[in-house]
């Protein structure tokens, strides 16, 4: 009796040791392993390019450290971060992000007139930017629209408000 259960014993370590051997690549073909995607709570790493309308390259990590991001942190554009969950390790895609899902649309209200005199001269000219502060605080650029006799038209929007934007994305690791 007692040489049974050491020949089961053995048939058992030898099954389960066959059974930890099956490769991830044959698994995965099989659906037994699930390759991670892109979701809430995970480091994303890709590589991107990011133009606006017209193909101007705003930014690229071609050639450069990647990007990484968590998805669900608000780290960027919403709608950015909607194409890409899902996506895999190696996967690319383009992604066109409407202002609403970007940086938003040109708020009339963010466009305010102020006294010429406020401004200082140096930078008094169109597109110029200024710092600025929100309410609570936090810096932001304000650009100069229009210089009028007496007036200057600032812009308080995000520089890319308005704006279709669109992505080239790789998907380099998930963590």
């Amino acid at each position: 009796m007692q040489g049974l259960r050491v020949i089961a014993y053995f048939l058992g370590i030898l099954l389960l040791s066959a059974a930890i051997s099956v490769t991830t690549p044959y698994a995965e073909k099989r659906g037994r392993v699930k390759t991670p995607s892109v979701s809430q709570g995970k480091t994303v790493f890709m590589e991107y390019t990011f133009k606006l309308d017209d193909n101007t390259v705003i930014e690229s990590t071609s050639g450069k450290k990647p990007f990484s991001f968590v998805p669900g942190e608000r780290q960027i554009v919403p709608g950015l971060e909607k194409a890409l969950l899902g996506m895999k390790v190696g996967e690319s895609k383009h992604v066109v992000v409407s202002p609403e899902e970007g940086y938003g649309p040109v708020q009339k209200e963010k466009i305010r007139e102020v006294s010429k005199d406020k401004i200082p001269p140096e930078l008094l000219k169109v597109g110029g930017k200024l710092q600025g502060r929100t309410a609570d605080g936090r810096s932001m650029d304000v650009v100069i629209k229009e210089i009028k006799d007496t007036t200057v038209v600032l812009d308080y929007n995000h520089p890319l408000a308005g704006k279709t934007l669109y992505f080239d994305v790789k998907i380099l690791d998930i963590q």
